[in-house]
């Protein structure tokens, strides 16, 4: 039940989770309960997020005092507090499976026991991983799906390597920031268990350009192709299969979007630290319309690209499996061995090897500023051409086909006058003018198909770009939390209050996260720099190529002229 609150003081948000509130302002709050010290709510302009509890009072109008006091009370802890984090409905929020008929039902015969996680897509601009009640289910009072385990193991070893160490770093107070959320805050503190045994590992190199991953040893690409409709349970669902064809095995699969979707919570769920490309969102309405399934072809293909030639994900075995595996049975053995994963999260960086050469954590953070920087400006500019060749996708439907429709019109209305007059009509003037009119009409056409050839193609490269640029603010937020970390164990490890050996893992393990980061830019860089380059010579192919079509019907046209 919604509360009406007063703001005590200002507070200045430091993250998206959180909102600013200003004294005197009036709130709207979701939940009295408090969790570790934060209630959730909204504020006067309607921006919804995380405050401190003690800022605010709660306003009732039967009681003779309307002022709640937190402070005495203890520190919620997620999962005893269920109705904290159950917010409205948000319309601004497209939710994974909410629209798709063919993705609410189970996973056709390949599997009846549907595990698929169907989590809410962030709206534009956010980071592709999963909202705080999604990415760690167990944390929250909320009901979870069977596609994500959550290990309590985790949790308690945080737990009590904190009470062990007495004077140690101190943790965030806002639980609910993706560096606390990820694990990777219990990583660097040393509280994630080594596992007796770690079966895959992913390497570090140091390149002519710093750190990059270690290259797939055994490459490879897949094509998608022919979308298929098919249907089940004699007709009443209906859904488009894709068929993929890996180049190392050569032998096709046959995946529907369901199965796609299931592979990227998947790979959401386990690599905390890699700008995982986002999947063609679905549509509501008109999804077995020809445009729409050709453009998520084309999405997919791009999607399949990327994940091919990441070195990190096209070696998972989920991706593998998702790729390869054509038998029932094996099918839903990997399904569930993908599923109860252990090396997710922030376990998964107990994988990554890093090179023995060292790096100045400045010389990083500064390297990591700037490619901040830029990702912001890229990403600000990545929208400003969508926005512009979406515009002029429409004009070249609408706008641009009815402008040389009229002037072909009138072209023809001027032959047409030309014949009223018999003894001085020319018919082969008039007929050279009213070609020109059709000419123009044709033109006109011409403008109205050319987006499939030219426009839509950058406009998926665009939309791919958006959202491994909005991945990387919360993967940054990570190193940044992971500095913070170094900088207050060194400090107190100069004031005594902590061993410098202690100090040490936790810069080792910092180390392993400004690696992954590093790695991770430099991959993104190497694949901007060929998907920018050719989709801008295919725009300008294409361009070419309609520009000469247009030339030689205006050509054809003027030599009708020649001989009047």
């Amino acid at each position: 039940m919604a509360l009406k609150a007063r703001a005590l003081y200002n507070f200045q948000s430091e993250n998206k989770e959180e909102i600013s509130i200003q004294e005197n302002e009036e709130l709207v709050i979701f939940s009295e309960n408090s969790l570790d010290g934060w209630l959730q709510g909204q504020n006067s302009r309607g921006e919804t997020g995380l405050f401190p509890a003690s800022y605010v009072e709660i306003l009732r109008s039967r009681s003779g005092s309307n002022y709640t006091d937190y402070s005495g009370s203890p520190a919620g802890s997620p999962g005893h507090d269920s109705s904290f984090y159950t917010t409205p409905p948000n319309p601004g929020i497209s939710y994974q499976g909410s629209f798709e008929d063919d993705d609410d039902d189970d996973w056709d015969d390949w599997d009846d026991a549907c595990t698929v996680v169907e989590e809410p897509r962030r709206a534009p601009g956010t980071n592709g991983h999963p909202s705080p009640s999604l990415q760690y289910p167990a944390a929250y009072g909320h009901h979870q799906h069977a596609g994500y385990h959550p290990k309590p193991a985790l949790e308690r070893q945080d737990s009590m390597s904190s009470s062990k160490r007495g004077s140690v770093v101190g943790r965030n107070l806002n639980r609910f920031s993706c560096f606390v959320r990820s694990g990777v805050e219990a990583f660097i503190l040393g509280d994630v268990p080594l596992m007796s045994k770690i079966a895959e590992a992913y390497c570090i190199e140091m390149g002519s350009k710093g750190p990059q991953w270690r290259a797939n040893p055994h490459p490879f690409i897949c094509s998608v192709e022919d979308p298929t409709k098919q249907t089940k349970f004699k007709g009443i669902k209906s859904y488009i299969s894709y068929k993929l064809t890996p180049s190392n095995i050569n032998s096709p699969v046959y995946r529907r979007y369901k199965h796609f979707d299931w592979l990227y919570n998947r790979l959401l769920h386990k690599f905390t630290v890699i700008s995982v490309p986002h999947l063609p969102e679905k549509q509501a309405t008109g999804r077995f319309e020809e445009d729409f399934i050709e453009k998520r072809k084309r999405r997919l293909i791009l999607w399949m690209d990327h994940m091919t030639s990441h070195p990190v994900l096209s070696q998972y075995e989920g991706f593998q499996h998702f790729l390869c595996c054509r038998d029932e049975k094996q099918w839903k053995l990997g399904k569930r061995r993908a599923e109860k994963d252990e090396m997710v999260g922030a376990s998964f960086l107990l994988t990554i090897q890093i090179p023995t050469e060292h790096q100045d954590l400045q010389d990083v953070e500064d390297r990591v500023d700037a490619f901040k920087a830029f990702s912001k400006k890229m990403d600000d500019s990545v929208l400003q051409l969508t926005n512009v060749a979406s515009e002029l996708v429409r004009k070249h439907v609408g706008g641009f086909r009815k402008e040389f429709q009229k002037l072909g019109n009138a072209f023809q209305a001027i032959s047409h006058s030309f014949h009223m007059d018999p003894p001085y009509s020319s018919d082969a003037l008039n007929n050279a003018i009213s070609h020109t009119g059709k000419t123009y009409e044709t033109v006109g056409e011409m403008f109205a198909e050319q987006p499939k050839n030219d426009l839509f193609l950058m406009l998926d490269t665009l939309s791919l770009y958006q959202g491994l640029l909005s991945n990387f603010p919360d993967i940054i937020h990570l190193q940044k939390g992971a500095f913070a970390k170094v900088k207050e164990s060194q400090r107190m490890s100069d004031e005594g209050r902590m061993d410098q050996e202690e100090a040490d893992g936790i810069r080792k393990r910092c180390r392993v996260v400004g690696f992954a980061l590093q790695a991770e830019m430099n991959h993104f860089h190497e694949r901007r720099v060929a998907d920018f380059k050719r989709m801008m010579q295919s725009y300008l192919k294409q361009q070419i190529v309609f520009y000469q079509r247009v030339s030689q019907q205006l050509e054809k046209t003027l030599r009708m002229y020649d001989n009047l």
